[in-house]
């Protein structure tokens, strides 16, 4: 079972690295952007779809849903990127998303496939809950939002160095408004956790390392949403607190693993 796990998981990334080179090539070809655009597009939907046959695959063979482990919400991530970056780009018109929800995706994707999971069809008892589910989804949601927010921040201030130009409002409109989809299920994603807490340990708030670093990613964004509304911050400091904000949920979904205060905590999880 492992080995096909792997096989789709390559076979993912690989149409998503074509899907790259097709949308690299629609910026060197402009005659054929419209051909290379749909290609890539057509090359993104098919990578989401075999990883959304293996999660349900998955969740049939495993008799639980795969969220377990790191491994397992890294598929997640790489199925939400394109489902939610697709829609944005097909509602706003745009193609701004498509190389950060590649790079992602393809990123994740690669990490799995030097480090799989082992299938374990165990479930520790204080997974064993009704909100394990909707907690993990709305966080894998608004990890897949604001990391397509950060990359297209990144992507605009690269742009502007280049060209030595300052980001402007249009600039960071869309870094912002993924930011606001994002934070939502942030949030949500909070009082879910806190109230499976309640119900598995009697506490809604413990401090553990998890929570604190859960807190800071969104403190960190709560005030990215008040400081677009100075007149102080400009957009390009904006956008440079979208960009390095990602650092941050990144520390709370895996480097927190890692802390020795974690070693103990009862958020640890399998890699």
């Amino acid at each position: 079972m492992t080995a096909l796990v792997l096989s789709v998981i390559g076979a993912a990334a690989g149409s998503w690295t074509l899907a790259g080179a097709a949308t690299a090539g629609a910026f060197v070809l402009p005659a054929r952007r419209e051909l290379l655009d749909r290609l890539s597009t057509i090359l993104l939907i098919a990578g989401a779809a075999l990883l959304g046959i293996l999660l349900a695959a998955l969740w049939v063979h495993l008799d639980r849903a795969p969220m377990r482990t790191l491994g397992e919400t890294r598929l997640w991530y790489a199925f939400l990127l394109p489902v939610i970056g697709l829609f944005v780009e097909w509602r706003l018109k745009t193609r701004a998303l498509r190389l950060p929800m590649i790079f992602f995706g393809v990123l994740f994707l690669s990490i799995n496939l030097l480090r799989p999971d082992y299938l374990d069809k165990t479930l520790m008892p204080a997974l064993q809950s009704p909100w394990f589910v909707p907690h993990v989804v709305v966080y894998m949601v608004s990890y897949a939002a604001l990391g397509l927010s950060c990359g297209v921040a990144v992507w605009v201030l690269a742009g502007c160095w280049w060209k030595g130009t300052r980001p402007t409002d249009a600039d960071a409109f869309l870094p912002i408004l993924l930011m606001r989809l994002g934070l939502p299920f942030l949030t949500f994603g909070l009082l879910f956790g806190a109230l499976w807490a309640k119900e598995a340990w009697g506490h809604y708030w413990t401090w553990d390392p998890k929570e604190t670093w859960a807190f800071l990613t969104w403190a960190v964004y709560l005030s990215a949403l008040h400081l677009i509304h100075d007149k102080e911050f400009t957009p390009a400091r904006i956008l440079w607190i979208l960009a390095l904000g990602f650092l941050v949920v990144l520390g709370c979904w895996f480097l927190v693993n890692y802390l020795p205060a974690a070693q103990v905590s009862v958020h640890t999880y399998a890699t």
